[in-house]
């Protein structure tokens, strides 16, 4: 499976057996424990469920910070985290506000909220 940097697109995997959409990967489903797992194309858009504002990160995102690293309930079933370099407070985000991924060349999942492009690039 492609980086999302490499395909601007979302993946992740369906179960065959109960239809569990999850961005995580696994030998068999958290719900049912088939093995019957199948590569699927997430929905780009989703909703914040959980975030945080990072202060202190890890050494590839050093010069980012702060912001805010996202848990995203995704359109379609599925949930992904990620982070999103327009966020600089608390109150610049919402629970249940809707966002959507900005593919960039910059590593791991990047959200932009709605309306707005990528912040970063």
């Amino acid at each position: 499976m492609k980086g999302y940097e490499e395909t601007g697109r979302l993946r992740g995997f369906r179960c065959r057996h109960c239809g569990l959409v999850t961005a995580t990967w696994g030998l068999a489903c958290s719900r049912c424990g088939s093995a019957e797992l199948e590569e699927h194309e997430l929905a780009t858009a989703g909703k914040v469920v959980a975030f945080t504002i990072l202060h202190v990160p890890g050494d590839e995102f050093l010069n980012e910070a702060p912001y805010a690293y996202v848990v995203v309930e995704l359109d379609g079933g599925g949930r992904i985290t990620g982070w999103m370099p327009s966020v600089r407070a608390e109150a610049d985000l919402t629970l249940g506000e809707r966002v959507h991924f900005a593919a960039s060349y910059k590593p791991g999942v990047q959200f932009a909220k709605d309306g707005t492009a990528s912040a970063s690039g």
